[in-house]
């Protein structure tokens, strides 16, 4: 499947408004600047998805939460970060050391919440302007290597069904960087775009 220029300006545009929104509320939390960068909106093979992101993040591994979305498009969404992104998140929004033994503990919570908070916010704004109301699924913590983030997607994706739009912010001062990442299961991806066409 092949994307217009125009449909990838009107995906980059909804993608732009969901992310603002996301960091808007990312910076209330944090109370520090949030730098944001969206590049191109791409549609990838899963295989080549793991390229990209072995070249964006290097082997580590990476504290995910996932969160998925049902409703006229079905999907999930994931938000990314380096584990010593994940930490020092965590520390900030805890207030615990991060050499801290308790730190571990609270990582699971603190995360999924922002996670939580920030697909929501995405999903929300995306589904909010194109009239179409999703449901969401309990966001899932897990860490993980790239391999293994999309080992289980292979099979309920087409081989050209992501989308990937990986908004990457940087909260410089605290060293903290991620990315929200957003794959649409087979057949939601034309009714995304129908949806779309349909408030241009």
């Amino acid at each position: 499947m092949e994307l217009t220029a125009d449909e990838i300006d009107a995906l980059k545009e909804l993608i732009n408004i969901g992310v603002g929104h996301a960091a808007g509320m990312l910076n209330e939390m944090l109370q520090f600047p949030i730098e944001l960068q969206i590049p191109e909106v791409e549609l990838l093979s899963p295989v080549e998805l793991q390229a990209e992101l072995k070249k964006r993040f290097g082997i580590e591994q990476l504290s995910v939460v996932q969160l998925g979305f049902n409703g006229s498009f079905s999907g999930s969404a994931q938000l990314l970060f380096p584990t010593e992104s994940a930490v020092n998140l965590v520390s900030v929004l805890t207030g615990e050391d991060k050499t801290s033994p308790d730190l571990d503990s609270l990582k699971i919570s603190t995360l999924s919440e922002v996670g939580n908070m920030l697909i929501n916010g995405v999903m929300g704004s995306i589904g909010n302007v194109l009239d179409q109301p999703l449901d969401y699924e309990v966001p899932y913590y897990s860490e993980e290597e790239i391999e293994q983030l999309l080992s289980s997607k292979e099979e309920s994706l087409d081989y050209g069904s992501v989308l990937l739009a990986p908004a990457h912010f940087c909260v410089e001062e605290l060293q903290v960087q991620g990315d929200i990442l957003l794959f649409f299961d087979v057949g939601s991806f034309k009714v995304l775009l129908d949806a779309i066409a349909a408030v241009s």
